[in-house]
């Protein structure tokens, strides 16, 4: 099986992602991913640029969540597709979200793996540690809390005390919230890592130290969500955020935190709620931070290599030839941020 994975893991990729964290790094592994005519830091600027200069019809997007209603949408992207198509080859480095998904699919913004460190990473960046667990929107509307995979399918209803989620709170379909999560299912906790919506207000368009901000003091408003009743039946906990200097994210390896972390999200400052893969928002396993970022590895649990890190390669392979975690249209389907340890 090793000499399989050796010779797979030149070529092998699943997915067509830049620097997908479903697998394994490229600077730490043998896997060879598909490169970018530009650098990851070229379509950072470049990405920031598009942000500035495109404005997206986000308080519309986020009633069609709410509601469930995507008929005007539909209609609208049907009638320019074809004036689409000659503009995809230029857009291929750079997707800047030039279309909102429809649907549930594709809404969360996902990262790539931190291969370029910026070189302002202290100022301009922001870090989030996270938990293990699955990435999840939650959408609460008309007096319901749904909760949807990355691949759009709604794998929970439930009534919570976020604004709009149950019948109580729910002030005739005004009030609705979108969140983006990482659900625990062992803790019944889904621990926020933004927000996009809250009390029919859209945010995507802020900046993230804004989100950050609004996030953290709406969720302290909101008396009850941290705590499981017959109303909240899942706990609803916010993720702090950190400096990115290089002193702070040594610190922060050194922390006890209140859950099995599964990695580290640094998160540009300026980048706006994008849905889709993006290189303004990286990610890294923790024991790689000291090797990426350049200092020295701190004592603790954290920065430890695990035993499975050399095994990744090998896990991927597996599950892609086993049919595990594929999804029907033959892409690698991985909900969880990163590649998974093995059972003890």
């Amino acid at each position: 099986m090793d000499e399989l994975t050796d010779a797979l893991a030149g070529s092998f990729s699943v997915s067509s992602t830049l620097n997908n964290p479903a697998a394994p790094h490229p600077r730490l592994s043998q896997y060879k991913g598909k490169y970018s005519s530009m650098e990851q830091s070229e379509r950072r600027k470049k990405l920031l640029e598009l942000q500035r200069a495109k404005r997206l019809d986000y308080v519309n997007h986020a009633r069609r969540l709410a509601d469930g209603d995507w008929t005007s949408m539909d209609e609208e992207q049907s009638d320019s597709k074809e004036n689409d198509k000659d503009d995809e080859e230029d857009e291929m480095d750079v997707d800047p979200g030039k279309k909102l998904p429809r649907h549930y699919a594709n809404q969360i913004m996902l990262s790539e793996w931190l291969i370029e460190v910026p070189p302002d990473l202290a100022e301009l960046w922001l870090l989030v540690v996270c938990p293990v667990g699955k990435r999840s929107l939650v959408v609460a509307s008309r007096g319901s809390t749904a909760v949807y995979t990355k691949s759009g399918y709604c794998v929970n209803r439930f009534p919570s005390l976020l604004p709009g989620g149950n019948q109580r709170n729910s002030s005739i379909g005004k009030d609705y919230t979108i969140l983006d999560c990482i659900f625990n299912e062992e803790t019944r906790t889904y621990y926020v890592l933004d927000v996009m919506c809250w009390r029919g207000h859209p945010i995507y368009d802020c900046q993230t130290d804004f989100r950050f901000y609004w996030l953290k003091s709406k969720l302290q408003e909101q008396e009850g969500l941290a705590e499981i009743t017959k109303r909240n039946p899942f706990r609803f906990v916010g993720l702090d955020n950190f400096p990115c200097a290089l002193d702070s994210v040594h610190n922060v390896l050194t922390q006890e935190f209140p859950y099995k972390v599964d990695g580290l999200l640094f998160y540009h400052k300026q980048t706006h709620y994008t849905p889709g893969s993006t290189p303004l928002v990286g990610w890294l396993r923790p024991y790689m931070a000291p090797e990426i970022l350049g200092f020295p590895t701190p004592p603790g649990p954290l920065a430890e290599k695990p035993k499975y890190a050399q095994e990744q390669m090998r896990q991927i392979v597996e599950n892609k030839k086993g049919g595990k975690g594929g999804a029907e249209d033959g892409k690698y389907e991985l909900e969880h941020l990163s590649t998974m340890p093995p059972p003890e």
